[in-house]
């Protein structure tokens, strides 16, 4: 069991706290499926990536949209192609296998090898879709009625859930779980993030850019606070640009990549002209 729990370590290019590295190796050692929570941009999708390629398994994704169901997780029979070829077309329609397509979670039930199976944004589907997922999560196993076999997972996939909060998730669903609320990076933290994307990085305008990152992320009543990728996006901007690091504490170049929100421009741009206790941030020297 000790070795279970030493199985992931982040990855080169994901940088991983130990209690997230803990949460991910329960989960594994357990069998249980890993519910991550955070703002946009903390790297939650980008987690199973870094599992996969940690572990060197394949990496099989299901996007989670508004109008997806559980069923289409496990399996379609695609009636509309059988009633068209029982038509017009010369195959044997008697045979219903043809039809069935498995779905993401079917995909990785049927795998020759364990896989990581990322569940994106689960929170975007309605209230049920959780619950449905139920029983196929614990049983590795689903039936289909249309040629009355039993899908059983050839190896327990390593299931990775994703959530922004846009709804609650039922009660039933999260006591399965195992469950990691990832904390927006601070300053340091964020360093090392930025080191695996750009170990060349001028040392003053990363300084100058961090500054100025999380000022903006301190602003009240943004609506949407820029994230660690947009700030990599900025610092890639600034970069490809030729910006000096002074011109950041005359101005902040390319403000349309951290903040995609008319009014969050016009709160920081009110923010410089009548700053907090009449002193303008210290990055900012105009």
């Amino acid at each position: 069991m000790k070795n279970q729990f030493s199985r992931f370590r982040g990855s080169n290019s994901y940088i991983a706290s130990e209690e997230l590295q803990n949460s991910v190796n329960v989960a594994i050692a357990l069998g249980k499926p890993l519910l991550i929570k955070g703002e946009p941009g903390t790297g939650k999708t980008m987690l199973a990536k870094s599992i996969a390629d940690a572990l060197g398994k394949p990496l099989i994704i299901w996007n989670i949209k508004s109008t997806t169901k559980a069923q289409e997780g496990l399996y379609v029979y695609d009636t509309v192609q059988r009633l068209y070829d029982s038509q017009f077309g010369d195959r044997d329609v008697s045979d219903i296998r043809q039809y069935i397509k498995l779905g993401k979670l079917g995909e990785a039930f049927v795998s020759d090898e364990q896989v990581v199976l990322l569940i994106d944004e689960i929170d975007k589907a309605d209230l049920e879709f959780p619950n449905d997922l139920l029983w196929e999560l614990d049983q590795m196993s689903f039936y289909i009625p249309e040629t009355k076999e039993t899908v059983v997972a050839k190896h327990r996939p390593i299931v990775v859930i994703t959530s922004n909060a846009e709804k609650e998730l039922p009660d039933a669903f999260l006591r399965r779980c195992i469950f990691h609320y990832i904390e927006f990076p601070d300053a340091e933290r964020m360093k090392e993030i930025v080191a695996v994307h750009f170990p060349d990085l001028d040392r003053k305008l990363l300084e100058q850019c961090l500054e100025a990152f999380y000022w903006i992320r301190s602003l009240p009543n943004l609506q949407k606070k820029p994230s660690t990728s947009e700030l990599l996006d900025w610092l890639q901007a600034l970069v490809v640009g030729g910006i000096n690091p002074r011109k950041i504490g005359e101005e902040i170049p390319f403000l349309g990549v951290l903040l995609k929100k008319n009014q969050d421009v016009e709160t920081l741009l009110w923010n410089l002209r009548n700053p907090r206790g009449g002193r303008k941030p210290s990055f900012y020297s105009r």
